[in-house]
């Protein structure tokens, strides 16, 4: 609990893994001889102020989170494994519908962000109860175009004002589920869970997070995800703080 608020966390992971090109779900490849999913998920164990942890896995795959990623690795937080649904959107509608109902406050994060830090995870926390919605999130450093159809340059976004969205993505458990009753209603599908809350009309507060809170998504994440475990290895060797927990 944080501030005697229960706080519950949705782990989508019931993903295709299309652009990943692998046989098997993207969140059970090992990194550091562990699954994807088992290091996200023990970012949240740790977590002292997370009350409960829903799992939400495609259908074929809940006993194999159950057996192979919650019971292997001990994960106590773990209250339930939910099968996933057609989209993301509906997966985690899914896990918003089992959380507790004594939960106040609750996280959405993706499965496939095993590298999130545990203090982004109580920055949104707090976040919730100064803003009601917040997401972890971190500056863009590109310039970003947008185009036309005919994928011809149609303006120039000020860089200064776009943020690249992460997550965990953190909510009063009330509001998420109005944002998401409101989308069912009308047939929305939103990019993310915050944009659903969006479309009611609430400010959203961006929180800063960390470049290395990657999303997993193709090959070459994977070799990125092994040299920032490889660079944890090395600064932890010489006693040297990094910025993955």
């Amino acid at each position: 609990m944080y501030d005697n608020y229960f706080v519950s966390v949705v782990i989508a992971a019931a993903g295709m893994s299309n652009r990943m090109g692998s046989k098997i779900n993207k969140q059970f490849i090992a990194i550091d001889n562990k699954p994807i999913l088992a290091h996200s998920i023990e970012k949240f164990e740790r977590c002292k102020y997370i009350d409960e942890i829903i799992l939400v896995a495609k259908e074929e795959e809940v006993e194999y989170c159950r057996k192979e990623i919650v019971r292997r690795y001990g994960f106590k937080k773990v209250t339930n494994i939910i099968k996933g649904g057609k989209e993301r959107q509906d997966s985690v509608y899914n896990g918003l519908l089992a959380v507790n109902e004594k939960s106040d406050i609750v996280l959405t994060h993706d499965g496939a962000r095993p590298f999130v830090k545990i203090e982004s995870i109580e920055d949104g926390i707090k976040g919730v109860i100064n803003y009601g919605a917040c997401v972890i999130g971190v500056p863009v450093k590109d310039t970003i175009k947008a185009v036309t159809s005919s994928e011809n340059v149609h303006h120039t976004p000020k860089r200064s004002l776009l943020w690249a969205a992460q997550t965990p993505q953190c909510f009063w458990v009330s509001l998420l589920k109005k944002g998401y009753e409101m989308a069912n209603q009308e047939g929305i599908i939103g990019t993310d869970d915050s944009s659903l809350v969006e479309k009611m009309g609430h400010p959203i507060k961006m929180i800063m997070g960390s470049y290395d809170n990657i999303k997993i998504t193709t090959p070459e994440d994977l070799i990125v995800a092994e040299s920032l475990l490889k660079d944890k290895d090395v600064f932890l060797k010489r006693g040297i703080f990094y910025g993955v927990d």
